[in-house]
């Protein structure tokens, strides 16, 4: 039996789903999720090999309309990453949310109009549908909105029909070699990985009074066997940030220090000491050279 491999795009408006799908079929987490919409920031790939077959997920920024609080270079830059991942796939996943059909879900449609990789259209968060029989009428109404390859109803949270959707994505798998070898998960880096536990645990912490004018950037990581040291720095706009970041006597950023270095430690399988320090650096999320240097590059 020859072997295929391909690259398979995980697309979809903010907050619909598209980390967590992800981490479910990888059995592990590699993209960060919280409850806030544009959590996920950079193309996050994810690598799983069954046998013959190597699917390359990538998993992408929430498609979201720019707007006057939704303008900053860092909304381009993950709008621009998103539409990125589009180029030379050989399979597109889209997700919405149960029966809601919104202006972002068109903007994301808009953007495959020029696809020419066969599109699955997840139909996911339907373990919340308090009337099931309000799914097939939806089904049929979505499936309207361009010729889909496949229309599948999911849980990604719990699993529902992603085995099904797994299938599906490999029907459309070209023959080709592997491109990575067999036990790699992602071609991200363990520091980006710990930058990115970090700031997923202040989103979960903080996500309603922070807004996303937070980023994290790791100054040291030291891996010496059994123990990494790891030092990571936080970067807020403003001073009052800084403040709710740290919190009364210092306890918030001891809590989001404490459930990121246990993650971590999962992740890495060793021990980890970890330091936060928290810095303000004004105007770094409209900042186009800034973003660069913190990792936000498309290249």
């Amino acid at each position: 039996m020859s072997q295929t491999c391909g690259f398979v795009a995980i697309v979809g408006r903010p907050n619909v789903g598209k980390s967590t799908l992800m981490n479910r079929i990888l059995g592990q987490k590699i993209s960060i999720t919280s409850r806030r919409p544009q959590t996920t920031r950079h193309q996050v790939m994810g690598i799983k090999t069954e046998g013959e077959a190597q699917f390359i997920y990538v998993d992408t920024p929430g498609i979201h309309i720019l707007g006057r609080d939704r303008n900053k270079a860092i909304n381009r830059f993950m709008n621009q990453a998103a539409t990125q991942a589009l180029r030379d796939v050989d399979c597109v996943v889209f997700i919405i949310d149960r029966t809601r059909w919104t202006d972002e879900d068109q903007v994301v449609l808009s953007r495959l109009e020029h696809v020419q990789a066969p599109v699955i259209l997840a139909v996911n968060k339907v373990d919340r549908l308090e009337d099931k029989s309000t799914l097939l009428p939806w089904l049929a109404e979505v499936g309207a909105r361009r010729d889909f390859a496949a229309i599948i109803p999911v849980s990604a949270k719990h699993g529902t029909n992603v085995p099904e959707l797994e299938a599906e994505v490999a029907k459309h798998l070209p023959e080709g070699i592997h491109h990575f070898p067999d036990d790699q998960v992602t071609d991200r880096s363990q520091r980006f990985l710990a930058a990115e536990l970090v700031r997923e645990k202040i989103m979960r912490q903080l996500g309603d009074e922070l807004p996303y004018q937070v980023t994290v950037e790791i100054e040291e990581f030291r891996d010496e066997g059994r123990v990494v040291h790891i030092s990571a720095l936080i970067l807020v706009e403003r001073a009052g940030q800084k403040k709710i970041l740290i919190g009364d006597k210092g306890e918030r950023i001891k809590n989001i220090g404490r459930e990121a270095r246990l993650d971590m430690e999962r992740a890495l399988d060793a021990k980890v000491m970890l330091n936060l320090w928290v810095k303000v650096k004004r105007g770094w999320s409209d900042d186009e050279r800034a973003l660069k240097s913190l990792g936000y590059d498309l290249d």
